[in-house]
């Protein structure tokens, strides 16, 4: 009996230390980093120094695993791509963004010059999508959007709280399917819907005219890889046409290259003048880009450049080296204000990054991402003009070329 009892306090000795034991184990997998719990994933060791602290960002991972139903059809990669995009919005910049192996493709279609949408260029303007400007004989150009349009729905998705590129991804999409956008533009009292059939867009570049009397215009759409080309040829028949007063006519212009600009400008201005700078930040030496000096019209050039809030980007460099150099006078209205230079980063083999790394500013050091171009004669078309088909901004500057002084 006496036996009985003393195997009877070992055993439940033994018990009481194995549920310890147990126990210990299951406090200790629950206090261990969240890491070491993670298995099967490349590349999580950190690569850079840092004092955040990454723990809540594995346990959320892993409280997916447990917890969301239907976390098996989401691959890991596809969480990892979302992480990433999060990462990037912290920055709060609109302009800085990760693609997608599927983004990615779509980004460098529009690169190319075509692709199937609308055809307009959209950006954030007071944290509003916001159209910047459609390009021309484009779905959108027809179906009458305009500069300044707000962008308040995409078929039934609200714009708030998406990211440029999001919105983009919905408005495009296959040659000959609808999108309807719900819009609000400034003097009307209630948003209206417009449906618009996508098409494969081409992306404009120039268009030139003589007038009768004697007024060389030229009409820049966009600044794409090969406008540098056609601006010299453009150049080439306004020397041939024998006039000496020119308008350059930037309104609606999204931009684009940023060499383009600089080529374009240095017709205009003398070897080593700035065009524009680009301004890092911090102790970071900025750049100058400087005129290639082409400079082939004397000073009895007549010139005015026109813009509006569609002219973005390299628009407002080329317009604002001509402001601030003196070489022409700018009328119209105030300009969208997209002042930041943007550098592509190749992350993995089917993915990128976009990210802002300067701003632009003026020869006279004003950034334009602030405000945009303040124009030297403002002129606003009214509602009014558009539907008695004046343009106002167009006739002053054709006055201005008139009454030269």
């Amino acid at each position: 009996m006496e036996n009985f009892s003393k195997t009877r306090q070992y055993t439940s000795t033994v018990l009481v230390v194995a549920a310890f034991f147990i126990f210990g184990i299951y406090i200790g997998s629950n206090y261990r980093p969240e890491i070491e719990k993670v298995t099967g994933i490349t590349g999580k060791e950190p690569q850079v120094s840092t004092q955040a602290d990454f723990s809540p960002f594995w346990k959320v991972w892993n409280e997916m695993n447990k917890k969301y139903p239907s976390v098996s059809e989401i691959s890991d990669q596809a969480r990892v791509y979302g992480a990433i995009s999060g990462l990037v919005s912290s920055l709060n910049d609109p302009y800085s963004v990760f693609f997608s192996p599927e983004e990615t493709k779509s980004f460098e279609e529009e690169i190319a010059g075509n692709f199937d949408g609308v055809g307009m260029e959209v950006g954030m303007k007071d944290k509003i999508l916001t159209v910047i400007a459609p390009l021309k004989d484009t779905p959108a150009y027809r179906a009458d959007i305009k500069s300044g349009d707000k962008i308040l729905k995409i078929d039934k998705k609200v714009t708030s709280g998406l990211t440029i590129e999001e919105a983009i991804k919905l408005i495009r999409g296959p040659k000959g399917t609808t999108v309807t956008l719900t819009i609000f533009r400034e003097g009307n009292k209630e948003p209206k819907e417009v449906k618009i059939i996508r098409d494969t867009i081409n992306i404009p570049t120039l268009d030139t005219e003589l007038r009768k009397d004697g007024i060389f215009v030229v009409k820049l759409y966009s600044f794409s890889a090969n406008s540098a080309n056609l601006f010299r040829d453009a150049m080439k028949k306004f020397v041939e046409s024998g006039s000496d007063k020119l308008i350059l006519d930037l309104r609606g212009n999204p931009g684009g290259y940023l060499d383009a600009a600089v080529d374009m400008a240095s017709w205009f201005l003398k070897s080593g003048q700035t065009i524009v700078v680009e301004d890092y930040g911090g102790n970071k030496a900025q750049e100058i880009f400087r005129s290639k000096g082409y400079d082939i019209f004397n000073d009895k050039l007549k010139f005015v450049v026109l813009i509006d809030s569609g002219s973005a980007s390299a628009s407002e460099i080329l317009a604002g080296a001509m402001q601030d150099n003196k070489r022409a006078k700018i009328v119209g209205s105030q300009s969208f204000g997209k002042g930041s230079v943007q550098q592509v980063i190749d992350i993995t083999r089917d993915t990128i990054l976009k990210i802002t790394v300067a701003k632009w500013l003026t020869p006279n050091g004003t950034s334009i991402s602030e405000k945009g171009l303040t124009p030297d004669y403002p002129v606003e078309i009214t509602k009014k003009d558009l539907e008695d088909k004046k343009d106002p901004q167009m006739s002053k500057a054709i006055d201005l070329l008139i009454n030269w002084k």
